[in-house]
């Protein structure tokens, strides 16, 4: 049996619409890489004090380490004391990110951590300080068991200072 098929324009304009959605469907899925998507639930958790989600990411072999300040807590229970003692009082704690790409388990987020809360740790007591802090968070995970080998920030504290200098 011979089918006699003739290519009309309006099919050549349908097979080429269906080539051109099946391309963009799979150039733009929508989907955040697993790396990613594990580094921005951890930044939640960790802005928004989730302690007992946050005690999840962590080990004993994590390192949280201020490189800019050259402040570096190895281990769950340093790390968590920490980040439980610098989080007291705090109003408000975010991380916005302007740009995030990652090479295998390494992530680099570029954005401005936000900061609303007593002034006691920046030498400021009994004053509520704001500020808008340009930075740069490098996270290495393990993605098997879904922890934080390394959260590294590069903090600009140039900008910092000069903002708590106004206030």
């Amino acid at each position: 049996m011979i089918i006699n098929f003739k290519l009309t324009p309006s099919l050549i304009n349908i097979f080429i619409l269906l080539i051109f959605i099946s391309l963009s469907a799979k150039a733009d899925n929508g989907a955040m890489p697993a790396e990613q998507a594990m580094a921005v639930d951890y930044m939640d958790a960790l802005t928004h004090q989730k302690f007992k989600k946050l005690n999840h990411y962590y080990n004993r072999d994590s390192i949280f380490f201020d490189k800019t300040a050259n402040r570096k807590y190895i281990g769950k229970k340093d790390i968590l004391y920490f980040l439980k003692r610098v989080q007291q009082g705090v109003l408000e704690y975010k991380f916005t990110i302007d740009h995030m790409f990652n090479s295998g388990s390494l992530v680099v987020m570029i954005g401005n951590y936000y900061y609303k809360g007593p002034g006691d740790l920046f030498g400021k007591p009994g004053k509520i300080i704001n500020l808008a802090i340009p930075s740069v968070t490098m996270l290495t995970l393990d993605m098997k068991k879904r922890r934080i080998k390394e959260h590294q920030d590069l903090l600009d504290y140039q900008t910092m200072s000069d903002q708590l200098a106004i206030q």
